[in-house]
């Protein structure tokens, strides 16, 4: 008679084949003809791990004890989440990134909602980057009551204008790269994310200064909202750590104001400037600050990272003190959790997961987790959206592979962790030698 262990490893072969054949027919539908918007897969969950451990020596024929009876599965219904992100077009290595951890995640989270009775299924929607495609589709989502949750966008600007109607319709949704300050700030319930907001870096960046020794520092910032935020929240942390503050200058760096602005850089002769300013201006005049004869430290924030500008930039760049810039998301690989991830979802999408994988691996579990919570809540039926919303608020210690999440009364996280890249080559056959230096947990501002 076989073993039950051995049937074990039939199941979960069938069940990895199922899902890999799910994915073919979704690729299949978003490569042929003109690219479509959106496609759902009905992906089988299971509380076993969906990866056999071992082979049988010789194929057996599976037989059952006489008094054994199996009950089919008797679905309650099908429960679902969304994604939406771009598919196609100049972003979809992200958008595609973005999609692949929320499916591993249904996969692989999916097994109390489906010992509860649903069957999960994941609705996918190309936003092609593209603000009207993108509120097309969210209208879409809206109308359908199966879909409880979702996650998305990739872009910034398009998560905030489609959380609107996210809003409208009481749908909850879990962002995994969206920093900008605003999505959040406007208190929706239904809106969260699992990244740091883009004006925390400067807290971030204060917190470095004061680790790294530094004295005093000089400020410069763009006239823009995010820039000025950080460079403010920069000033202000830096001042209470006891760094001396010489001087701060908001303006758009032109060659008309760079040789004074470096005229008072090198009279105050700071340990550190940190600068809040885009790349295409920040570069050149950190070059001018090099060749004037500046040598201590260079402190950016995200805006920095930008491989192509600095590629382009003098080596005397990262002379001196160094060059560092502020970022919110690592690779996957940095994550000390990560390992198993990065491993199925090699085996899954025969890629390796670029920077928001892991991020929507994540968001795509809370909405699980809530949606689990939520329907427990009310003696295991269908919750309503409004009941999934608040379950996300109500989270604590969501153990994820990016981080640990509660969220605060905005969305944010209440704790997030922001990580200081040291630029140590410019060129791009080095660059891979460049690499996170230290790492911060910070109060949303």
């Amino acid at each position: 008679m076989v073993g039950m262990s051995y049937l074990a490893e039939i199941a979960q072969r069938i069940h990895k084949s199922v899902f890999l054949l799910s994915l073919m027919i979704l690729s299949s539908t978003i490569s042929c003809g003109p690219a479509p918007t959106s496609a759902t897969v009905i992906i089988p969950t299971s509380t076993s791990t969906p990866f056999p451990t071992a082979q049988p020596t010789e194929p057996l024929e599976p037989t059952f004890p006489p008094s054994v009876t199996f009950t089919p599965f008797v679905s309650r219904g099908v429960i679902r989440i969304f994604s939406q992100s771009p598919l196609s077009g100049d972003h979809a290595f992200f958008g595609k990134d973005i999609l692949h951890g929320a499916e591993l995640a249904v996969l692989q989270l999916g097994g109390p909602l489906s010992a509860l009775g649903y069957q999960m299924g994941l609705s996918s929607y190309d936003d092609r980057n593209a603000f009207e495609t993108a509120r097309s589709n969210a209208k879409t989502i809206a109308a359908n009551p199966e879909i409880l949750c979702g996650v998305g966008h990739y872009d910034s600007t398009i998560t905030t204008e489609t959380s609107n109607i996210y809003h409208e319709a009481g749908l909850p949704i879990v962002a995994p790269s969206d920093t900008d300050a605003i999505l959040t700030d406007r208190w929706y319930l239904e809106i969260n994310r699992v990244i740091g907001r883009i004006d925390g870096q400067g807290k971030a960046g204060a917190l470095f200064a004061k680790d790294q020794g530094f004295a005093s520092t000089y400020i410069i910032s763009a006239n823009e909202e995010n820039a000025l935020k950080n460079a403010e929240y920069f000033r202000l942390d830096a001042d209470r750590l006891g760094i001396q503050v010489l001087g701060m200058v908001i303006t758009s760096l032109t060659e008309e104001n760079v040789r004074s602005i470096i005229g008072r850089l090198m009279d105050s002769r700071p340990d550190l400037v940190y600068i809040s300013s885009p790349a295409s201006q920040a570069i050149p005049f950190l070059e001018e600050a090099r060749a004037a004869g500046y040598v201590g430290a260079f402190l950016g924030t995200e805006a920095l990272n930008n491989p192509p500008l600095i590629n382009f930039a003098h080596p005397s760049l990262v002379d001196g003190g160094g060059m560092y810039y502020t970022i919110t998301s690592p690779p996957a690989s940095y994550y000390p959790e990560a390992a198993k991830f990065i491993a199925d979802f090699k085996t899954y999408f025969d890629a390796s997961p670029l920077l928001f994988a892991a991020r929507a691996y994540d968001a795509a579990g809370i909405c699980l987790r809530a949606i689990e919570e939520a329907s427990k809540a009310i003696g295991g039926g269908i919750p309503t959206r409004a009941q999934v919303a608040n379950a996300i608020r109500a989270l604590k210690g969501y153990q994820g592979i990016t981080g640990t999440y509660t969220f605060n009364f905005q969305g944010d996280p209440t704790l997030v962790r922001y990580y200081v890249y040291k630029v140590v080559y410019v060129d791009a056959a080095n660059w891979n030698q460049n690499y996170i230096s230290a790492a911060y947990d910070v109060i949303p501002p």
